[in-house]
């Protein structure tokens, strides 16, 4: 059995939102075990203290769903030794690209026309839509590997807010876990020492006005929503959460009670 880790969340220097995953509810009255599945923004930028940090946790795989845009802005991952790192995009890397020039460069004008009157929203809900019913196949070897031998593990993305999100709450889902701890959960990446720290070129009395900030805030919000738009994918698409796991991640019943035995106290 994983040696359990503190609940306590630490300070880190150079990775935001970092969580351990641990304590949350299942619908049969168990609970996720600690030091088991954690979840953050990119590792790019952690430090000396937070490198010993990260591998203090004995973890087995870090599961980095970055594009090659994302990580040719931040880099890649500092090592971990002894730690497998995946690399497992979720989204394509031109819509990367295009995504941080427009937070990196986008003019006033141009923000107020590709992110006004909820079209900001709208573009999460469908890249949230389109990751649950377009990686299918990414999710099942996450969930596959989880099963065998990938604990304890790490999930992260740029900020650790929709694709790592999204992944963790397939996770959860998979372990029964209760869908409002679920949703309590990803929503918790909007507290302010977690959420991404946005970048923008240009002089910064014009680069961070108000205006701005307000446009580009859905796109780095955890937004109920957007979750629930996820859930509707899946009752849409495969009608219930038992069979998008079994039919469209290939999820036998033996696979989810291994996951169970491995993440579950």
């Amino acid at each position: 059995m994983t040696q359990q880790v503190p609940s306590t969340e630490p300070e880190l220097a150079g990775v935001r939102n970092f969580r351990d995953v641990g304590g949350l509810p299942t619908v049969d009255g168990r609970r996720v075990r600690y030091g088991v599945l954690f979840r953050s923004g990119h590792l790019a930028h952690a430090t000396d203290d937070d490198a010993a940090f990260l591998s203090s946790l004995g973890l087995h795989t870090v599961f980095d769903f970055r594009n090659e845009a994302d990580q040719k802005l931040e880099g890649p991952d500092v090592d971990l030794p002894g730690v497998r790192n995946v690399n497992l995009p979720l989204s394509d890397p031109a819509d990367g690209a295009e995504f941080w020039k427009l937070v990196r460069d986008g003019e006033l004008d141009q923000l107020r026309g590709l992110l006004s009157d909820g079209k900001a929203e709208n573009r999460m809900i469908a890249s949230y839509r389109a990751i649950i019913k377009g990686r299918t196949a990414e999710h099942s070897q996450v969930l596959h590997a989880l099963a065998e031998d990938s604990a304890p593990a790490l999930m992260h993305c740029a900020a650790g807010k929709d694709r790592a999100g999204l992944s963790i709450a397939v996770t959860l889902l998979a372990l029964g876990v209760e869908r409002d701890a679920i949703v309590a959960d990803y929503l918790e990446s909007n507290a302010k020492h977690r959420r991404y720290k946005v970048r923008r070129n240009g002089d910064a009395a014009s680069a961070y006005t108000p205006e701005i900030m307000e446009l580009l805030s859905p796109l780095f919000d955890a937004r109920a929503e957007y979750l629930t738009a996820a859930f509707e994918a899946i009752e849409e698409t495969w009608g219930d959460v038992d069979t998008y796991l079994e039919r469209g991640l290939g999820l036998t019943p033996q696979d989810r009670e291994r996951l169970r035995e491995r993440f579950l106290d």
